[in-house]
């Protein structure tokens, strides 16, 4: 009887007009100054069968609110529903939200008016409400809340006037991909039919899941007939064995826009079997000897090669193992350290260290300071009179463990062919992986000196010590002087004058600090002299802490003449939406490979002419401090450190990636101008 009534009631309501569309359907407003929310339904009236209702964001020119993953930053939009007798409710059925940048940062999220549709369930009809909240930004972000009702009577569930705001919204909704989705090595890749260049001139992948992708990276796309690879950075909470979800929106060259749904598993990837990728990096290490910043460490061991000549072969074992034990304890170390790094979320890569001025200077202290015990300074005796053949043995090994392990430090910031594969196979695989890589390096590093230590024969080859050995042991000084006024000027560039000021200090109380210790002198005043010369090292360690504390230089880039402008994901993505060839050059001013390829190749006439002609855009990114923006840049390509050359060509074509020595002719291959 009592339910007979309320139909009744509600049939005289609407009858005299007491019940009209607009109050029933659409609840009143929750009102500021930035956003109008009402609640709205699809349908007129509950008809016992499940119906949409949702929240209805109206929001002022230049505020936006949040997807379900609101990125870098914000919050996610949540909707509580209640009121109705046995009310569930569906998630969110989320619109595809739109991409939003802002220093540096990328937020995907919502403008204008947004509808947020939701499935309900009820056993009766009654009053619906909700409570929302919602982060709504512009320059500032403003937290949000309101609590709506809505009178739903009993009828037949006709659609309402708002019913058309639910129909455009299914036309925003992402729809299932038609084309099979995976990732693998970093990728998102589509296959199928109907995937070209003229379908797809653009895409861009939206992650479900919050940091499974860094959101800032820059996301390479390469289309081919039939499939496409977008390059992805994987983010922290990337999971292997769960698919990777989240849309991806295809664009046309016309410029329509197609909103996927993906569930992408992962697949195993393609990459070189570890046995290669092992060669690489021992060909790699190998190579290493013969680049420029390896080359003080090196003249260091040229005299000990001259003193194999002597025929001791327990000097030559002991010295050999002694510097290969250096080298790849230090690369092993560098392996850990980057694992630890990555494992903590840092953005790290080969020769990274070098971002620190605090390593930087260290360094060139480092070599001061071997450069003035080449130069008979000081000397650092460690054989008392007596010891005899086996502590001199003992020595030989020592000095040549610090050899090697600063052949490796002062290596890192040199490139050599193969490395770079070997490097992001280390820093993208297992520990073990990863471990192995690094020792191969090392094992390549350390292997020319080895061979020649223990080879017989191989020693007799040398030249005969003689007088030559302390003229030629003095002039070898001189290379580690001038790799400690490279890294003088590394520091410029990275923390400016007070930097400078600071390592030169340094590398006068080192040199104080040898005079002091060398001086001919006994009792008291020898104890002295040594007491000061521990206190000049100790000032260095003050040093270091306020280096590493100085701000970074006003000249972060690596000056040249070829016209190129400062390299960001903006200005890229700007170019190549005009249609522009660009060029992009990833360098460091502590990176010897980075500034040889610019001197003998990007720097030429001809490549110049190349990039005028061909109206190609120069961008050049400065790694020497740390800059995530080209961190992000390197992983998605495939690389943990500099340099990296990548062109790309008009009109949204596949990007070249060129190798990391460089020649005139490579570069004019890859422009297209020979």
């Amino acid at each position: 009887m009592a339910k007979r009534v309320a139909v009744l009631g509600w049939l005289l309501l609407a009858l005299l007009g007491f019940a009209p569309a607009a109050v029933a359907l659409e609840s009143a407003p929750v009102v500021t100054r930035q956003s109008t929310a009402t609640l709205v339904t699809e349908s007129d009236s509950f008809a016992g069968k499940p119906f949409r209702a949702g929240l209805r964001l109206r929001m002022a020119k230049g505020w936006h609110s949040y997807w379900k993953n609101p990125g870098d930053a914000g919050a996610a939009t949540e909707l509580a529903f209640t009121g109705l007798p046995g009310l569930q409710a569906s998630e969110i059925a989320w619109p595809t939200p739109a991409l939003q940048r802002d220093a540096g940062l990328t937020t995907y999220g919502y403008e204008g008016d947004i509808l947020l549709p939701v499935t309900l369930t009820a056993t009766a009809a009654g009053t619906l409400t909700l409570h929302a909240t919602w982060l709504i930004c512009e320059k500032v972000c403003i937290p949000e809340q309101g609590d709506f009702t809505l009178a739903l009577p009993p009828g037949g569930g006709a659609p309402s006037a708002q019913a058309e705001l639910f129909a455009a919204g299914d036309r925003a909704t992402p729809q299932s991909s038609p084309w099979p989705a995976v990732v693998s090595d970093g990728e998102l890749r589509l296959t199928g039919a109907g995937l070209t260049a003229d379908s797809v001139r653009k895409a861009w992948f939206i992650p479900a899941g919050f940091d499974t992708i860094k959101a800032s990276a820059p996301q390479t796309l390469t289309v081919t007939d039939g499939s496409i690879r977008l390059a992805l950075q994987i983010g922290p909470a990337f999971k292997p064995d769960a698919p990777l979800e989240g849309v991806l929106v295809l664009q046309d060259g016309r410029g329509q826009q197609t909103a996927l749904a993906i569930a992408a598993p992962s697949v195993a990837s393609d990459a070189l079997p570890l046995w290669r990728v092992l060669l690489m990096a021992f060909a790699g290490g190998l190579i290493l000897n013969l680049m420029p910043c390896v080359f003080p460490v090196l003249a260091v061991k040229a005299v000990g090669l001259a003193k194999l000549a002597r025929g001791h072969r327990s000097y030559a074992y002991a010295s050999a193992g002694g510097y290969a034990a250096g080298v790849l304890v230090t690369f092993c170390g560098l392996g850990f350290g980057l694992l630890v790094l990555q494992h903590a979320g840092a953005a790290v890569g080969w020769g990274s260290q070098f971002q620190s001025p605090a390593f930087v200077a260290a360094m060139a202290w480092v070599l001061f300071g071997v450069g003035l015990s080449l130069s008979g300074v000081f000397h650092v005796n460690t054989a008392a009179a007596g010891m005899g053949h086996e502590l001199c043995n003992r020595s030989g090994a020592v000095g040549s463990f610090f050899s090697g392990l600063l052949a490796v430090l002062v290596a890192t910031p040199c490139t050599a062919p193969f490395m770079g594969v070997a490097v992001a196979t280390a820093l993208s695989g297992t520990p073990t992986t990863t471990m192995a890589i690094f020792t191969a390096m090392g094992a390549g590093l350390a292997g020319p000196y080895v061979a020649i230590a223990c080879i017989p024969g191989a020693a007799g080859l040398m030249p005969r010590p003689g007088r030559w050995m302390d003229v030629l042991k003095q002039a070898l000084a001189f290379p580690m002087y001038a790799a400690a006024v490279w890294m003088l000027w590394t520091i410029s560039l990275e923390t400016g004058p007070v930097g400078v000021v600071a390592t030169a200090g340094g590398l006068v109380l080192i040199g104080l600090a040898a005079w002091l210790v060398n001086l001919d002198l006994s009792g008291f005043g020898r104890r002295l002299a040594k007491s000061l010369a521990v206190l000049a090292l100790a000032a260095c360690v003050l040093l270091l802490v306020g280096i590493a504390q100085a701000p970074a230089g006003e000249a972060r880039t690596v000056a040249d003449a070829s016209g190129s402008e400062p390299y960001s994901a903006t200005r890229l993505a700007a170019l190549r939406a005009e249609g522009r060839p660009v060029f992009v050059n990833m360098t460091a001013a502590w990176c010897i490979t980075c500034l040889v390829n610019e001197r003998v190749a990007l720097g030429t006439a001809k490549v110049k002419q190349a990039f005028a002609s061909g109206n190609v855009a120069y961008l050049k990114g400065d790694w020497t401090r740390e800059d995530p923006a080209i961190s992000a840049f390197l992983h998605a390509h495939g690389r943990d450190g500099v340099p990296l050359y990548i062109f790309f060509p008009a009109n949204g074509r596949p990007p070249v990636l060129l190798p990391q020595l460089l020649t005139q002719g490579i570069v004019l291959n890859a422009l297209g101008a020979l």
